[in-house]
């Protein structure tokens, strides 16, 4: 069958070429008789995978050697509980700016293990927005500053990053590696593979290492990032298949190259929101200009049946998953680094259309 233009926010559209690779070591990987997902995690097959994905990665952010890159589980909820366990020690207070659904998420599970203080408030915008810097309410002395860099549902993300005192954390899950930044401005970056460095299963910690040695003694074992820094992110068995795969996407990634993906990224999401502005008000973008997603351009029609119609129509026609996150209705297409220009220029023939028979 034909391959279809998939828009879903996660798991993700990867790259053809690392799913044909995929494909053809499925049964026996690189002669060694097995499937990678039936070698041991501690053989050479496996280990070679692990370390040049932790190279790729290491070279794609331009990481320094005091920073320790971990590929845990538990996707970016489970790095909502394990931060602040590792980093909010009692009697400190925790920044973290309230933009969305997955900056709300994080809060809550903050303030289970200690105090947070919620330095900025954008969440209720409409158009949805991240904060500007000139808004942040920072704490002195505070454990850290929290960010989530791009609100996959509304489609609002950082086009800048702040300067704090406080080592900065960021939830970079569904834009990381789609454009370059200093890797070096933040103390702790998480990102739960999905939307552009793999499959579901894996998620990257990128941490200052002299960080890591804050936790606290009462912190369980596998919740502490040093734990998996001292253990080469081994500690537990690792989600095998679900590495390789990233390993193969960075390698996609080092290939094409970053800034190169970069502006493809800014023209997709061009394409699309040119599309949106041009339509004389019929589709509505949900996000302020000055803060559009590259990555989820979220959008409204005059009403929720239109909508509906919308969503239904474009998937029979082979465009998938433009239905909005199920919180918030409307549309939405997430166009990550693996997203063809084609789909997005198959998308827009298909809104001219739509809006053209229903205008």
């Amino acid at each position: 069958m034909a391959r279809v233009y998939n828009f879903c926010a996660g798991p993700a559209v990867l790259p053809l070429e690392v799913l044909e690779e995929a494909q053809a070591t499925l049964i026996d990987y690189r002669g060694s008789g097995m499937s990678l997902m039936e070698c041991s995690h501690r053989g050479k097959e496996y280990m070679a995978v692990q370390d040049e994905a932790v190279a790729n990665l290491r070279e794609l952010l331009r990481l320094t050697d005091d920073y320790a890159v971990l590929l845990l589980q538990g996707g970016a909820s489970g790095q909502f509980a394990m931060v602040p366990m590792n980093l909010l020690p009692p009697g400190s207070v925790a920044d973290y700016t309230r933009s969305g659904i997955w900056a709300i998420k994080a809060i809550k599970e903050a303030k289970l293990i200690g105090k947070v203080n919620v330095a900025a408030d954008t969440a209720d915008a409409l158009p949805t927005r991240v904060p500007r810097v000139d808004e942040l309410t920072l704490t002195p002395g505070a454990a850290y500053v929290h960010l989530t860099s791009n609100e996959t549902i509304s489609g609002a993300q950082w086009k800048a990053f702040p300067r704090t005192d406080a080592p900065l954390v960021a939830d970079m899950s569904s834009d990381m590696l789609s454009r370059p930044f200093d890797a070096t401005q933040f103390g702790l970056i998480y990102a739960g593979a999905q939307k552009n460095l793999g499959p579901s299963g894996v998620t990257l910690v990128v941490v200052r290492k002299e960080l890591a040695k804050r936790v606290p003694a009462t912190v369980p074992m596998i919740f502490r990032y040093q734990t998996h820094i001292d253990e080469g992110s081994m500690y537990n068995t690792p989600p095998c298949f679900s590495v390789y795969i990233l390993m193969l996407v960075t390698r996609w990634i080092k290939k094409v190259g970053l800034e190169t993906l970069y502006r493809r990224n800014v023209d997709k999401a061009a394409r699309l929101y040119a599309a949106i502005d041009a339509s004389g008000g019929y589709y509505r973008g949900s996000a302020a200009k000055e803060c559009r997603s590259d990555m989820n351009v979220t959008f409204r029609l005059p009403t929720e049946a239109l909508e509906e119609q919308f969503a239904k129509e474009s998937s029979a026609a082979g465009l998938k998953q433009l239905k909005g996150h199920r919180s918030v209705g409307g549309l939405r297409a997430s166009i990550y680094n693996a997203f063809p220009v084609e789909g997005v220029d198959a998308l827009v023939a298909f809104m001219k259309d739509f809006q053209r028979r229903n205008g």
